[in-house]
């Protein structure tokens, strides 16, 4: 028998998703794939039932601040933002990224209010000083840390790790530097259990990567990209292999990581990575387009 060949009542010319009628559990799905600003700033707006899943506290569980560092064109106050997200988790924030606009007032803000936090992550944050990080950062249950071209010192990175007995994951990305083992020498004294270690750019050298290797017996993937004062050939690319499961060499790729970027030149003369690119997913669905009082985002209630 011939199959037919009309279309399935679905594809039918003329006929769309209607997205403001889907189930709530769908809808979490779908906008949980945005990030913090786009569903406040947009996603929220576009009818009663969005609204009502974008204000339930189990969608800021993670909460994804990332933008481009362009805040002089905005018309909105990120930091004013972060915390309005940070109070719709009602406590329960486990997990939070913050991109350039990050202020020692806004840590502490989070570090008040979320006693489960397990994983923070700091890109180009230059407003935040040693102080008010590690006064934020030993309040918290912390398990992932990243920070990606920010400027805390070593001495800070130590109590971070006397702090966070149980961190499990470090990214600590940087502009390659000279030669510097501090970092690494931190690490290994003070972080036994980690499992994931990120340190491109970083200036240790062998003598660094043997002590983290010596204290910290768990680590699975260890990524030494740009790290061009190590060595790694012979015996220590070996040791490497036999205890690490994922090695990233120094001259591997870079253009997997979404680190920003910056207007401040590289002074070794490497380029910042590509920025990720926006989702287009939703384009063309409905105008999200609106002006907004930012210092009070509940005036949107329906």
């Amino acid at each position: 028998m011939a199959s037919s060949s009309s279309p399935p009542a679905a594809m039918e010319v003329g006929e769309s998703t209607n997205w403001t009628e889907l189930p709530p559990e769908l809808t979490s799905a779908i906008l949980h794939r945005l990030g913090a600003i786009e569903i406040l700033e947009n996603a929220q707006k576009v009818c009663r039932s969005w609204r009502r899943v974008c204000k339930d506290p189990s969608m800021w569980r993670k909460i994804d601040m990332h933008n481009l560092g362009d805040l002089d064109d905005m018309d909105y106050n990120l930091e004013i933002m972060c915390r309005h997200a940070v109070d719709r988790s009602q406590g329960g924030l486990v997990d939070i990224g913050i991109w350039y606009f990050g202020t020692v007032d806004l840590l502490n803000y989070i570090a008040h209010r979320s006693s489960n936090l397990r994983s923070l992550r700091l890109t180009r944050c230059s407003q935040i000083t040693d102080d008010g990080f590690v006064e934020a950062v030993v309040k918290l249950p912390l398990e992932e840390l990243e920070l990606s071209y920010c400027s805390f010192s070593v001495e800070s990175l130590r109590v971070v790790g006397q702090c966070c007995l149980n961190m499990k994951t470090l990214k600590l990305n940087k502009h390659p530097q000279k030669e510097n083992d501090d970092d690494a020498l931190a690490i290994a004294e003070t972080m036994p259990k980690l499992r994931h270690l990120q340190l491109c750019g970083n200036g240790l050298s062998d003598t660094g990567l043997n002590a983290i290797l010596d204290n910290c017996s768990n680590l699975e993937h260890l990524d030494l990209r740009r790290c061009f004062n190590v060595n790694l050939v012979g015996d220590l690319q070996k040791r490497c292999y036999e205890s690490v499961k994922v090695v990233r060499h120094p001259n591997d790729s870079f253009h997997d990581i979404d680190i920003g970027s910056s207007e401040d030149e590289d002074p070794y003369g490497f380029s910042d990575i590509d920025l990720m690119s926006d989702d287009d997913d939703f384009e063309g669905y409905y105008d999200f387009s609106g002006a907004s009082d930012y210092s009070d985002y509940d005036q949107f209630d329906f």
